[in-house]
């Protein structure tokens, strides 16, 4: 019996502390986050097109460690994928890590399993720059879906608490949802549209890869040096379709301010940037459109897109009708203003994290 009273009474107060000490960690500062790298390989991987490469190699960076339940299955994993030309490395950055991977954050490594991969064609994966350059297998959407489901089910996990993705990432959440309907208790897409990608998002991603091809330097993607001006051009819209304009009217308030921005801007995404890589990356969402089986996505998704979007800009109105055939779907647009970032909004995770909490509370958070 003062066993039994001892427990009540001591129960309360460890959870307390518990509450006490991730509060005091997060007024604290950041807390730099324990993370592992590794590889693994996808033997005879066979691509849409037919075309097949004997090693796939796909990196990932993990936080946390896998929690197993009563029946052995990994119950809290977080699959997170980054957008065109980035890495999973992108969500270490202090706008995303410093607000959700913090002691008594949403996404705290201390409860959760969180994988980021580095997707085909990105980062420390398999691209077209290792050395087979044009040669590489035309990959699309599709294909990088399925490389990722390898990818979490070598790593031990076959369910997902929550699928998540910002960009070509948030592409990627619904190619899960509808390919992998039963694989997740929850997806949070952010920045898209899933429908094909046409007009304006369509018209700039062709021009950068019009761009490099019609660089001399170019060379049919054998190039010895890489071709600058194309890549100069490709840089350029790069930067106007991440951009947010409000941001920028601040950043750059007069003409000279602006002016002296554009080849800082400009070669901080070249000097990252291969030709082909750049290309494939482009040219991946050629073949992406959920829109006719938006209906058979059985997970609870949370739809979040800004008001400042160049790439899906919310006056097409197309959020708001396709969002009616996502069986337990919501949409949310987050009004533009001096603390959003245009596309890039989808890594600013003040902007949003609350609407994230909900979304794993109402679908079963781990406790």
């Amino acid at each position: 019996m003062i066993r039994s009273v001892a427990r009540a009474v001591w129960a309360p107060l460890m959870l307390g502390a518990a509450l006490l000490a991730g509060a005091t960690a997060l007024a604290a500062g950041p807390v730099a986050p324990v993370t592992r790298e590794g590889d693994v390989t996808v033997t005879d991987f066979k691509f849409g097109t037919g075309e097949t490469l004997p090693e796939v190699r796909l990196h990932y960076t993990t936080l946390g460690t896998p929690h197993r339940d009563a029946k052995g299955r990994v119950d809290n994993a977080i699959l997170i994928m980054h957008g065109t030309g980035g890495t999973g490395a992108q969500f270490l950055r202090p706008q995303f890590s410093d607000v959700l991977f913090q002691p008594g954050g949403v996404l705290d490594p201390a409860r959760y399993y969180i994988i980021l991969p580095d997707d085909v064609g990105h980062g420390k994966s398999s691209k077209p720059s290792d050395g087979l350059r044009a040669r590489f297998p035309q990959y699309d959407y599709d294909d990088m879906v399925a490389l990722e489901h390898q990818l979490v089910t070598k790593l031990g996990v076959d369910h997902l608490r929550l699928v998540m993705g910002t960009s070509m990432g948030c592409m990627h959440a619904f190619v899960w949802g509808e390919t992998y309907p039963d694989a997740m208790d929850a997806l949070m897409p952010l920045a898209c549209l899933p429908q094909t990608i046409a007009g304006r998002n369509r018209l700039w991603r062709q021009m950068a890869i019009a761009a490099i091809k019609a660089d001399p330097a170019w060379q049919g993607g054998e190039y010895k040096t890489q071709p600058q001006q194309g890549l100069r051009t490709a840089a350029s819209l790069l930067v106007v379709a991440g951009s947010a304009p409000i941001q920028m009217q601040k950043a750059y308030p007069t003409r000279d301010a602006a002016d002296q921005a554009v080849e800082t801007l400009t070669h901080a995404q070249m000097d990252h940037i291969d030709a082909n890589d750049l290309i494939y990356q482009l040219d991946a969402s050629r073949t992406y459109d959920p829109s006719p089986k938006l209906e058979t996505i059985k997970a609870p998704v949370l739809w979040v897109n800004s008001g400042d979007d160049f790439i899906n800009p919310p006056e097409l109105g197309i959020a708001e009708q396709l969002v009616k055939r996502i069986p337990h779907g919501q949409f949310i647009l987050i009004p533009a203003s001096d603390q959003t970032h245009g596309h890039g909004s989808h890594t600013w995770a003040v902007l949003w994290q609350d609407k994230l909490a909900d979304l794993l509370a109402r679908t079963g958070a781990k406790g």
